[in-house]
């Protein structure tokens, strides 16, 4: 009869819940797999199908699992989950954002439809950014990409009571930048045309005051803001690819412990 103690289930059950952990905490935070529209059981599946695959190949730290030190590796491998997901996701609210800019400036700050991954209200312009850029990152296999990234962060930064340094903790908060970076690149160019038209009308003002501008300038500047939505859907694309490499290597590096 084989006799199993108390240890040695201990440290099965650790062997396998603390990259389950961090796995999760990724899955939950991570663009598109954090969706709003993807259920929580889903996730724990895709988080528990991962594990049980990286789990065997991970060296597990010589720590009892219901202990101090225990609890220290616990919130260790959540904040590295979060962050590698944080990272990702800065990537796509840029988008979002940039977007919203410039609903507000070519008028459509209005209209505001739900938004499938957050499940909140997003002006119309940003939703498409984000529906396409989504399809963008799951073309160009951005999620098998992701999940490998995070799959080798437990050889680069295995489990331990040793999680992300000060440096790279530091890097993760500087990385909030790209939010409003990334929104400015999106949004500028628009606003500036926009601007341009608005500069047009408010000649025509000084010419034609009894003209009614609300009337003729906003389905003109609505018709000029879809024209150059259009127009740089193609930078859109190009910028937000940039702006995944760039989140892909910061990834590697803060895992690697740079």
């Amino acid at each position: 009869m084989i006799a199993i103690t108390a240890g040695q289930l201990e440290t099965w059950i650790s062997q396998y819940f603390w990259p389950f952990v961090r796995i999760g905490a990724c899955y939950m935070a991570a663009p598109v797999f954090g969706a709003h529209f993807v259920p929580a059981r889903v996730r724990l599946l895709l988080a528990a199908a991962t594990t049980l695959i990286v789990a065997p190949l991970v060296p597990s730290p010589d720590v009892a699992l219901f202990s101090v030190p225990g609890m220290i590796v616990t919130v260790q491998q959540v904040i590295i989950g979060v962050a590698i997901g944080f990272i990702l996701q800065l990537i796509f609210d840029a988008l979002s954002m940039g977007g919203q800019l410039l609903s507000n400036a070519m008028g459509l700050g209005f209209a505001f439809n739900v938004d499938p991954l957050r499940g909140a209200s997003t002006p119309v312009v940003g939703q498409l950014y984000m529906l396409l850029v989504t399809l963008t990152f799951l073309a160009l296999d951005g999620h098998l990409a992701f999940i490998e990234t995070l799959v080798d962060g437990f050889t680069t930064l295995p489990v331990g009571t040793h999680g992300l340094g000060a440096n790279a903790l530091w890097s993760v908060v500087a990385w909030g930048s790209q939010l409003f970076a990334g929104a400015l690149a999106v949004a500028l160019p628009g606003m500036t045309a926009l601007l341009i038209v608005n500069l047009g009308f408010g000649v025509m003002s000084r010419a034609a005051p009894t003209l009614n501008l609300f009337a003729v300038g906003f389905p003109v500047s609505l018709i000029f803001g879809l024209v150059i939505v259009w127009a740089g859907l193609p930078s859109v694309q190009a910028a937000f690819v940039a702006s995944l490499e760039a989140a892909f290597t910061m990834l590697q590096g803060i895992l690697a412990g740079e």
